[in-house]
């Protein structure tokens, strides 16, 4: 399979350029030469590529600064997709792209599975969920992925940094640390994400899917994990989302459950502090 891979350098994109050539011949395409958001470039790019499938992890997901610039986060997270489900719909491939646990309110209190109603807090939950409704309206063939809390050695493209770095960074420079303790999310490591991407790549299993690791905790209970696998010791304060400054409402509760997934018998993912602990490993920090 020929594969058009968008946004190759980002954390996600680095770990499936490294799974995907295994298999299938991969193109990667990178920002800013290849940008989304100029649709008749991309049409004439992706034309003249002739891909059996292209892959999407390009995304405007700096969440607060999402709620000042909704017009920029709409453009990338919804307008651009609606223009590359399009060209799909018109030249035949099929398109994998990536949404997030943020299209949910967050008052379940139990995971989130594949059918449960979306209920954005936020202008970027918002701006994934139009992105979502474009491609789920246009399309037939297509994987559209919800993750939750990725990590991966490349880091985010326009953060810079991942949560994991950022808080081994920030203890290394001694600083007091306080992290929210009350929403709760699942940890996912970029490097099972993609494995899990290239198996579904070989199913015709079209449609929504939930992949994250397994388990939950909060922001802090990360954290706290970080450090205890590390043998860090900085000062590290649990706070209230109402004590944590933020622009952006973000979700009490975003646990995933990768209820269809499981149903199809593809791959377990592992438990979150498993994950992280392998994801130091490699890096070459664990204690």
């Amino acid at each position: 399979m020929k594969i058009a891979l968008i946004g190759a350098d980002g954390q996600l994109g680095s770990e499936l350029r490294r799974v995907l050539p295994l298999r299938h011949e991969v193109v990667p395409l990178f920002f800013p030469e290849f940008d989304i958001t100029r649709g008749e470039e991309m049409r004439a790019r992706l034309s003249g590529l002739k891909p059996d499938a292209v892959i999407n992890t390009a995304a405007f997901h700096r969440v607060d600064e999402c709620e000042d610039h909704p017009q920029a986060a709409f453009l990338v997270n919804a307008s651009a997709v609606r223009d590359l489900a399009l060209v799909a719909l018109e030249y035949g491939f099929l398109l994998v792209h990536f949404s997030t646990d943020y299209v949910f309110d967050g008052r379940k209190e139990r995971p989130y599975v594949e059918d449960d109603p979306a209920l954005p807090l936020n202008v970027y939950g918002l701006s994934k969920l139009a992105g979502e409704l474009f491609i789920r309206g246009l399309l037939k063939r297509y994987f559209l992925i919800r993750t939750c809390g990725l990590y991966g050695a490349a880091g985010s493209r326009e953060k810079g940094y991942n949560f994991v770095d950022r808080m081994l960074a920030l203890a290394m420079e001694n600083r007091s640390l306080r992290v929210v303790n009350d929403q709760w999310v699942t940890p996912t490591s970029a490097a099972e994400l993609a494995e899990a991407v290239a198996e579904l790549l070989e199913t015709a299993h079209y449609g929504l899917f939930h992949l994250t690791n397994e388990g939950q905790c909060t922001w802090f209970e990360f954290a706290r994990e970080i450090f205890r696998l590390t043998g860090l010791h900085p000062q590290l304060e649990g706070v209230g989302s109402e004590g944590y400054a933020s622009k952006a409402m973000r979700p009490r509760y975003s646990v995933l459950e990768n209820r269809r997934a499981k149903n199809l018998g593809l791959r377990e993912f592992s438990p979150w502090p498993e994950a992280l602990k392998k994801y130091l490993r490699e890096k070459g920090l664990l204690a």
